[in-house]
């Protein structure tokens, strides 16, 4: 049931991220284009990736090897950050064919670093978590940074499209900055620490059972 309802949920933040009326906004809008940006990685991707970690669909009970935590997080570190640059951007903004592959790439990269921390077989899930807490605080830390170079500036760092938002273009900019610092920012790091308490639950557990087995170390 728990699985059903993460899938439903992911599946359903993904319809409205891209049929919805953001695809509509979003080429005048910076902040509704953020919007879908954020509804994939934070949204869709964990929920999705959550709701097949463990189970017989796991791609990574699979293929373990290709699902390396630290790694998947540079990889989603590199679309991120490639996708702001000024004429990809732009290209996503404009272009429905770049903002296909855009949206494509952000999830599949979401779905790498989630299913690399969270996926696996049980028995081996405690050693991913380590590697997983650093791609999740490594996650955190790059979309704050980010959020926080779009929501700062005094001028805007994009082209922008008049007529898609209510908003002025440097204001649309840094609503969009904060909805990264907001959403991106935070929900990587709610993710890294609970990985940590994971990590120091199994510690816990693994010192009493010692310690009840008397192991004197």
């Amino acid at each position: 049931m728990r699985r059903r309802a993460l899938l439903l949920l992911g599946a359903s933040t993904l319809a409205v991220a891209w049929s919805g009326a953001l695809t509509q906004f979003a080429p005048g809008s910076f902040s509704a284009h953020m919007t879908m940006h954020m509804g994939v990685v934070a949204v869709a991707a964990p929920t999705l990736a959550l709701g097949v970690a463990g189970g017989r669909l796991d791609p990574v009970r699979l293929a373990p090897r290709l699902f390396s935590p630290i790694p998947a997080s540079v990889v989603e570190l590199v679309v991120v950050w490639a996708w702001h640059t000024p004429a990809l951007h732009h290209a996503a903004r404009h272009d429905p064919r770049a903002l296909a592959v855009e949206q494509a790439t952000f999830l599949l990269s979401g779905l790498l670093v989630w299913l690399s921390a969270f996926g696996g077989d049980a028995r081996r899930r405690g050693e991913r978590a380590a590697g997983g807490v650093v791609a999740m605080l490594l996650t955190s830390m790059h979309m704050t940074l980010l959020g926080a170079l779009l929501a700062l500036p005094p001028r805007p760092l994009f082209e922008h499209a008049h007529g898609g938002s209510w908003l002025t273009p440097l204001a649309d900019q840094h609503l969009g900055g904060a909805i990264m610092l907001s959403v991106g920012g935070l929900v990587y790091l709610i993710a890294g620490l609970g990985l940590t308490t994971v990590l120091l639950r199994r510690g816990a557990g693994a010192t009493a059972a010692d310690v009840a087995a008397g192991d004197p170390s």
